[in-house]
């Protein structure tokens, strides 16, 4: 008897951005296996009697289940006929390794879904005050993965260099590395650059500079940060509405929506 897996994306932090289908998927589960990041109250949401397991803090902890090791235990509870929730931060096939998980059941032969989650590249800009496209300033964007930025040949700089909105993932401690590649490749010293640390979420901290002077600007700040950099990034302050509703000025509270 085989069950199935579900690959949720849980989104960039904020559970009302769970997509209801994810939150369908949490209810009826059996188990549910998580990363570190996903906050405690989407784990609310998780039917009662559910086995709940939480992977390692970040990927250096000695604790944490490999790729392999994590691939091995969603066929190993399916095949006990189990429905498993895979609940992964963001969206699990970007930048998620959601797509090796799913190869992995596919030659085990165990059935699953791919549940698309609301990817903190779009929503961490957005809850920032910053339009990855604007009509006058971009009128296209680039993801990246900063975790592997600056080993050899990992990204195509040069292309990089020369495109409009560039968001990083992953990419805080490669920040001034990043940094000084796109300035020597000539992106002007004083391209705006927006860091967001925690987006979406009460503690969310938006630091804004330069290429030039990010690095600095940026260097107190802890992970997880979403990096965009382009012309975009100044108006991060005329439309920081994140920042009223989480002073209650704009009655999303007493509406019921936060």
């Amino acid at each position: 008897m085989t069950g199935r897996v579900y690959l949720v994306g849980a989104g960039p932090g904020d559970p009302g951005l769970l997509t209801r289908r994810g939150e369908r998927c949490l209810a009826a589960a059996d188990v549910v296996v998580h990363d570190y990041l996903v906050g405690s109250r989407l784990l609310e949401l998780v039917r009662p009697g559910a086995e709940v397991i939480a992977l390692g803090r970040s990927h250096e902890d000695p604790g944490r289940l490999d790729q392999h090791a994590i691939d091995a235990l969603l066929v190993a509870h399916a095949r006990e006929g189990r429905t498993v929730v895979r609940l992964k931060n963001g969206d699990p096939f970007l930048l998620g390794r959601g797509a090796e998980e799913a190869e992995a059941l596919s030659r085990a032969g165990v059935p699953f879904e791919v549940v698309p989650g609301v990817s903190s590249a779009f929503a961490v800009p957005a809850y920032a005050g910053i339009p990855l496209t604007h009509r006058t300033a971009a009128s296209a964007f680039t993801v990246v993965t900063g975790h592997t930025a600056c080993e050899t040949n990992a990204l195509d700089w040069e292309a990089l260099s020369r495109l409009g909105t560039l968001v990083v993932l992953m990419g805080l401690a490669e920040l001034p590395a990043i940094a000084s590649r796109l300035m020597e490749l000539g992106r002007p010293a004083a391209t705006p650059v927006a860091v967001i640390c925690r987006g979406t979420t009460a503690e969310q901290v938006v630091v804004r500079g330069t290429l030039s002077d990010i690095a600095e600007r940026a260097r107190t700040l802890t992970s997880p940060a979403t990096i965009v950099i382009g012309t975009v990034a100044r108006l991060a302050d005329q439309l920081a509405w994140f920042d009223a509703a989480r002073e209650g000025s704009d009655g999303l509270r007493e509406s019921g929506v936060a």
